[in-house]
């Protein structure tokens, strides 16, 4: 983390402990920047701290949505404060992202965020930034806003 308050309109760079040191070190970038009360975050994948994936799709997915979580986390954010979600899919189906992804996305909307409802904008791509990578999720938050 840098110098610098969150009151303050000032950039504050955040890197979630675990593998956002090894993504720092190794790529050059932090996972999360806080400017006032409003949060970036880079993507983040399904991969644990050594950059595995699990087998399951789902389990991927879940977990990515627990690395926003932390990385959130850092920025001193919650899902709670999310009022916009970028997901990026490598797709399962061959004219859509597919029912299988879809359906775990909204399961962890719901469990995450409750009756919220962020906007959220849906993407198929070819490739990832991983080798075996099939999800990543960016998010916006305000944080202290009621939405």
């Amino acid at each position: 983390m840098t110098s610098g308050t969150s009151t303050t309109s000032r950039p504050e760079f955040f890197v979630t402990p675990g593998y956002g040191d090894t993504l720092l070190a190794d790529l050059r970038y932090s996972q999360a920047v806080r400017i006032g009360d409003r949060v970036e975050i880079s993507g983040q994948g399904g991969w644990d701290d050594a950059f595995r994936f699990p087998e399951s799709l789902e389990d991927e997915i879940v977990r990515a949505f627990d690395n926003v979580e932390r990385t959130l986390a850092t920025a001193g954010a919650t899902w709670r404060d999310v009022v916009a979600v970028n997901s990026y899919h490598i797709p399962s189906a061959d004219d859509c992202i597919g029912d299988d992804h879809n359906r775990v996305m909204v399961e962890q909307f719901r469990r995450r965020m409750g009756d919220r409802a962020p906007i959220w904008t849906q993407v198929g791509v070819s490739a990832l930034g991983a080798p075996g990578m099939r999800v990543e999720i960016r998010v916006t938050a305000l944080v202290g806003h009621d939405g």
